[in-house]
């Protein structure tokens, strides 16, 4: 059995929703002069946890070179700060400042208004199962 058109693809369907999805919140966030990126970094550190660059790529899905543009960025904006690493001081931890933590919480209320948003048109219980289901196929 083939697909009658490309919109019969799995890869297809994900790819036009994380579209829809990524302008849609590029949209809110720009409004805080955040890219989407930078809030998955702020997100991710708020979470108290000292990660090296090249972890912190990997959870924030990007590759190690545009982070170090990012963040240095970042610095240079007062949001977030480096810090030699104390395991290895041939790695750095980047930390939130305060004024990151500060944006961190306003930028999050609209991430959260994008997520319900959602979660209202799918109904609670089917958000949660596409979760699930997609954290499935990323593991």
């Amino acid at each position: 059995m083939s697909p009658s058109s490309i919109q019969d693809y799995l890869t297809y369907a994900i790819a036009a929703a994380h579209r829809k999805m990524s302008a849609s919140l590029n949209a809110r966030l720009k409004q805080h002069g955040i890219q989407i990126e930078a809030w998955r970094i702020l997100e991710t550190l708020e979470a108290g946890q000292r990660l090296t660059m090249g972890q912190l790529a990997e959870v924030v899905l990007m590759n190690p070179p545009t982070l170090t543009k990012l963040v240095d960025r970042m610095v240079s904006d007062g949001l977030v700060h480096r810090q030699v690493a104390q395991a290895d001081h041939r790695q750095v931890n980047v930390l939130p400042t305060a004024l990151g933590k500060k944006r961190m919480l306003q930028i999050r209320q609209e991430v959260q208004a994008q997520d319900a948003e959602y979660q209202s048109l799918l109904g609670q219980e089917e958000a949660d199962k596409l979760i699930a289901l997609l954290r499935g196929v990323v593991q």
